[in-house]
């Protein structure tokens, strides 16, 4: 027996993420970009993440041209471009445009004042219903060791606060 659609969506929107920019560069220099919360880190050794994609997304077809793709990992101070990203200002055709991005190994998008950023080569691609897994080799990176993350929770977007420390 199935579960319901609305009953699944309303239990994973329980679980909180943080908020990353999926960007890639296709061979004729298009950029694409995408807001995703479905992130995670796979492996140590090789260095290894995964980012989940819809297939009727147009995003998806880049990066399976493209072969490589870079993540990028939003602050609170971020929050216009997860919203733009994620689409929700569909006037806007070039959402790169005011954004002074840098390259890496791939020549994916990497945004300005990110809290991290991993640069990759796609590793594998594993089917997964109405989603693909992409699998990166990470070929580059980097953390910065101050800031608040961009959640995602419950169909909002919020931010992280630690609870203090007991005895």
């Amino acid at each position: 027996m199935a579960i319901d659609p609305q009953t699944f969506k309303q239990a994973l929107a329980q679980w909180a993420s943080g908020v990353t920019v999926v960007t890639t560069r296709l061979p004729d220099g298009t950029l694409k970009g995408m807001t995703a919360s479905s992130f995670s880190s796979v492996s140590l050794e090789p260095p290894l993440v995964l980012t989940c994609v819809a297939k009727k997304l147009y995003t998806h077809q880049a990066l399976e041209e493209s072969g490589v793709f870079a993540v990028n990992v939003l602050g609170t101070e971020h929050l216009e471009w997860g919203k733009l990203f994620a689409g929700i200002y569909p006037d806007v055709e070039d959402r790169f445009a005011d954004i002074a991005y840098t390259t890496a190994e791939t020549g994916s998008p990497i945004l300005p004042g990110v809290l991290g950023w991993v640069d990759c080569k796609l590793h594998r691609l594993h089917d997964a219903g109405d989603h693909s897994i992409f699998v990166g080799e990470v070929v580059a990176g980097a953390g910065a060791s101050a800031g608040q993350p961009l959640m995602y929770f419950n169909r909002q977007w919020g931010h992280f606060a630690a609870l203090p420390e007991s005895d």
